[in-house]
């Protein structure tokens, strides 16, 4: 697979809720960072992240709006939708995947920490 289709398929995994093929993904010391938080490290420690934050997520889009690929490193610009209750959560974000072989080892996501905290808050009110 291609880095696109590497981070495609990531994806896809994350929008279906199955973290099992998303963690099958991503290398056992894959950095997760979410700016401006601490990163993540190992794949069981972002599977617990990736647990809580869909724990009351019914839905999940991630809509790609724009992508380029430069050597090992996908670069993307998202709309991320998570459907909580009646209410979707919406989050533009900025994506760096970093993919050695078939397998992410980097994954870092640029976004407004104020909106998802604003949303959050008003959606789970």
């Amino acid at each position: 697979m291609s880095p696109e289709d590497v981070v495609h398929s990531f994806i896809s995994a994350i929008e279906h809720q199955d973290l099992d093929a998303a963690l099958a993904l991503v290398t056992e010391s894959v950095s997760y960072e979410n700016m401006p938080m601490d990163p993540v490290v190992g794949s069981t420690a972002v599977r617990a992240v990736l647990e809580g934050y869909l724990a009351p997520v019914t839905e999940v889009e991630w809509k790609i709006i724009s992508q380029w690929c430069v050597g090992d490193t996908v670069i993307n610009e998202r709309l991320d939708r998570f459907r909580i209750g009646d209410g979707w959560l919406e989050l533009p974000v900025a994506g760096i995947f970093r993919v050695e072989g078939d397998r992410i080892t980097l994954w870092r996501d640029y976004f407004d920490m104020g909106s998802y905290v604003r949303q959050f808050t008003e959606i789970t009110a």
